[in-house]
């Protein structure tokens, strides 16, 4: 009986470490399989940076400056400098503006030596021509210009000759304008566009010389104010038309004297129109020229004297001897008298 029992016992005990062995064999853990997740990425994105070229307007010249022309605009007041050429302690600046009634120069000099008694100033245009602004004052030291001119394209220079025709990088200057930042020259031509004037000639006509020329009586014009006249032309200038402003100054005795012409007939080749002051004692006086103008049918020429009295003539004078001619020896143009 008792073998039976253990017997017994004996199949338990192995049953059970059976049983302990599936558990524990069940109780094997084993690693679960990776679940892949899959985010979203967000896209990446590229910024492309475009750069805008930036444009400068850069100053443009000849390299030794000898040719400055540039186009004044509208209605913008620009402020110019003019280098000293042979006035080498000397200053200038000119300040010019450009409306619907021309363009409007102021200039002021400093630093003039004394023995420098006359500064004349003048415009070169696109084509090398050359008009006579006027005289600078100069007193103790400093001189002052303000005029107009009807043109647009123009380089500044001034002279100690007062009836200066051409101009190249030889010529005796004073002053010569530089080109302003942000301006560009423009290009030298011998074909300017426009309207160009025909020119027509009377031959025989009396040398101005002879014929009496009319006193304006000046000392009967109000001070400080101008006195506008009219002249008739004749010969080259005939059709032509001018407006002349005479103003005695307030103080001191110099009279200014402003010509302005209108529909101006260009002057035949190696020819050029000068104005004359002529004094009551048959004296005469060169005010300014006006050389071959191309296409330009409007000029300007402003003066002063000192002359109590004078009358005013034009003529035309052969462009080689204008250097040298003291007394009008070309025909008269026309004659200015005082229009009731």
């Amino acid at each position: 009986m008792s073998k039976g029992i253990s017997i017994l016992a004996a199949a338990l005990l192995i049953l059970s470490a059976a049983v302990v062995a599936a558990a524990q064999t069940t109780d094997t853990k084993v690693p679960p399989t990776p679940t892949t997740v899959t985010v979203p990425q967000t896209p990446t994105t590229t910024t492309v940076v475009t750069q805008t070229p930036t444009t400068v307007t850069k100053t443009v010249q000849n390299p030794d400056g000898t040719y400055t022309v540039i186009e004044y605009p509208v209605g913008k007041e620009v402020q110019v400098t003019l280098n000293p050429i042979t006035l080498t302690n000397s200053k200038a600046v000119a300040t010019i503006l450009r409306d619907d009634n021309g363009t409007r120069i102021s200039l002021n000099v400093t630093g003039v030596p004394a023995d420098v008694s006359a500064i004349n100033l003048y415009a070169v245009d696109d084509t090398g021509a050359v008009t006579s602004l006027g005289p600078v004052v100069v007193a103790n030291g400093t001189g002052k210009f303000s005029g107009t001119t009807a043109l647009s394209k123009f380089m500044l220079v001034a002279a100690p000759d007062e009836s200066l025709t051409t101009y190249d990088p030889n010529t005796k200057v004073f002053f010569r304008s530089a080109v302003p930042q942000g301006f560009a020259v423009i290009p030298h031509t011998t074909s300017p566009t426009g309207e160009t004037v025909a020119a027509t000639t009377t031959p025989g006509t009396t040398p101005a010389s002879v014929i009496a020329v009319p006193m304006l009586n000046i000392p009967a014009y109000k001070k400080g104010d101008d006195t506008k006249l009219k002249v008739d032309f004749t010969g080259a200038m005939s059709g032509a038309r001018a407006n002349i402003f005479i103003e005695p100054h307030k103080s001191g005795k110099d009279t200014e004297i402003k010509m302005v012409f209108h529909d101006l007939k260009q002057a035949p080749q190696g020819q050029t129109y000068i104005l004359w002051a002529v004094s009551p004692d048959n004296q005469f006086f060169k005010l300014g020229q006006i050389a071959n103008i191309n296409d330009k049918n409007e000029a300007e020429i402003k003066a002063t004297t000192t002359l109590d009295d004078f009358g005013l003539l034009v003529t035309m004078e052969d462009l080689a001897a204008v250097k040298t001619v003291i007394v009008p020896a070309g025909p008269r143009l026309g004659v200015i008298q005082i229009v009731p």
